[in-house]
């Protein structure tokens, strides 16, 4: 069943009168009371208008999909076996998970090395990843993944000098490249920068490669959580004409007069700023591909979200064509910083489906000997068994998975519980059972403690929180493979999974578990 809260949600900060007695094709109270104050999404309209249409509060939190989808990647399982190994010598003495080697080379030379088989997308020009960049840079940095520095951060950053209607310096944007570099690990991992049209008209990518050292671009066609362009809110009237003169859409008008009056007299609180729609043509993908190439940039990445299957095809196939280095594909219902909290629930080709439709298109690439992408798959992506199930389910061309709000969940943790130790916050008993000091409260601080000696006090303890958040994502990502016997990430293939369902089986092509391993069952028993 596919379903969605209609009217009512934490995200938007309401809730229905009678929470027992509701109407599940509207979402309204069955009995809809004269004098009600109005909580639900209906009532909250009547006063706040188009606010209502974002996640609140904005710039302290993350937001998802509520939907329930008709199949997702719970209705996989991960097939185990007994018998024998695969990347390593059949010994049980060898064969253990520690073993399991989760490194990986991407990119279309493979020159590009990553510790995990994990992306952080584009987290941008939010508050809520500005205020965590500390934890994600660095905590990235040091586990070996690449983290992507998302869209419209110069344009935002209100200290950029921007001439001829081209940025020149940034300094949000060259502390968040220096960040990650600073901590970069033996080479592993890349600090990744996109764009969106206004970071291409501003010429970001460019400024990037020249000043910044940044070897690693990204094109941006859109993401899973909409089907528009980037949204944020802005409480500073000056800044919302500045954002306006910079060429962004920002609504009310901040320019006009009457606009700017009325938000100085508090009938509201915020600007909205939003991006535009790209307009994509091969012709013009292929052009902005050689234009970065030449200036450049060795690697290009490509980051479609979940449109519609036409323009899935369409990113295989241009990737396809301009031999980019990666291809990122986000399914409908991801997390984001301000998305159009109905668009989010009801936009989109949904995971499994998503990711079905790109093994397709990337094997029909296969099958007549073209280019086929490196691809990353984004989606809700949180624990150890999903990335299992989304590796196996395009292998061998899905080679990473991408994570935003899930690393930024523990950053935001580990930022938190140093606040707490440095007496900032109340310490919780919930924490206080492990103790009251990095050491005590962070299991891989000793590791970090004598790797890094005394540089480890620069380490803040957002940073610490998602390398061990991401080492936990190790560990069991090593089980789970050691039990499939699959000690190397190219050995894991579609067949370590299996379909509970007849509909999940019908749309992934995934062999319904009553059915797998059939030919092998007959050898064994005998037809």
């Amino acid at each position: 069943m596919s379903m969605t809260r209609i009217n009512a949600s934490a995200a938007t900060l309401t809730k229905n009168r009678t929470e027992g007695a509701i109407c599940s094709l509207s979402g309204m109270c069955t009995t809809c009371v004269d004098g009600c104050i109005g909580m639900c999404e209906i009532g909250k309209s009547a006063y706040r208008g188009g606010e209502v249409i974002y996640p609140q509060p904005f710039g302290i939190i993350t937001a998802a999909a509520e939907k329930i989808y008709p199949v997702d990647l719970s209705h996989f399982t991960i097939l185990g076996t007994a018998v024998g190994a695969e990347g390593i010598e059949a010994d049980s003495d060898k064969a253990i998970f520690p073993n399991v080697n989760l490194e990986r080379r991407i990119g279309r030379d493979k020159g590009l090395k990553v510790k995990l088989p994990l992306i952080i997308p584009g987290l941008g020009s939010t508050a809520v990843a500005k205020s965590n960049w500390e934890g994600l840079a660095i905590g990235a940095a040091i586990a070996g993944i690449p983290l992507t520095i998302g869209e419209n951060v110069c344009g935002m950053d209100v200290k950029s000098e921007i001439a001829n209607g081209k940025v020149v310096h940034s300094e949000d944007l060259e502390w968040r490249v220096r960040l990650y570099k600073e901590w970069q690990q033996d080479g592993y991992g890349t600090i990744v920068v996109q764009a969106n049209v206004e970071d291409t008209r501003l010429g970001v990518q460019e400024y990037a490669i020249s000043e910044l050292g940044v070897d690693t671009v990204e094109l941006k066609w859109g993401q899973g959580a909409k089907d528009i362009g980037g949204e944020v809110k802005i409480g500073d009237l000056k800044k919302a004409q500045l954002l306006k003169k910079r060429g962004y859409i920002v609504l009310p008008d901040p320019t006009d007069k009457n606009v700017a009056e009325t938000f100085e007299g508090g009938a509201f609180k915020e600007f909205e700023r939003h991006s535009r729609v790209g307009m994509v043509t091969e012709e013009g993908f292929l052009n902005r591909v050689k234009e970065l190439r030449d200036f450049g940039a060795k690697y290009i990445f490509l980051k479609t979200g979940a449109y519609r299957p036409a323009d899935l095809a369409r990113a295989v196939k241009f990737g396809s064509k301009a031999e980019i280095d990666l291809l990122t594909v986000d399914a409908a219902g991801g997390g984001t910083g301000m998305s159009p909290w109905r668009m989010m629930n009801e936009w989109g080709v949904p995971p499994v489906e998503i990711y079905s439709l790109l093994y397709a298109y990337l094997d029909r690439l296969a099958q007549r000997g073209e280019f086929v992408p490196d691809v990353a798959i984004a989606g809700g992506f949180t624990l150890e068994d999903q990335i299992f199930k989304g590796l196996a389910l395009g292998a061998p061309y899905f080679k990473l998975v991408g994570m935003a709000r899930a690393p930024l969940a523990a950053a935001m943790v580990g930022k938190t519980i140093g606040k707490c130790i440095a007496g900032e916050e109340e310490e919780p008993i919930y924490i206080k059972q492990f103790g009251d000091t990095i050491e005590e409260i962070f299991v891989s601080a000793p590791e970090l403690k004598r790797k890094f000696g005394k540089r480890f006090d620069e380490l803040p303890t957002g940073a610490i929180g998602l390398y061990t958040y991401l080492q936990r994502l190790a560990q069991g990502q090593r089980q789970l493979m050691c039990g499939s016997r699959k000690f190397a990430l190219e050995y894991i293939t579609r067949d370590d999974i299996a379909a509970l369902t007849k509909e999940s089986a019908e749309i992934s092509g995934i062999s319904y578990v009553m059915d797998a391993d059939k030919e092998a069952v007959n050898k064994i028993l005998g037809s």
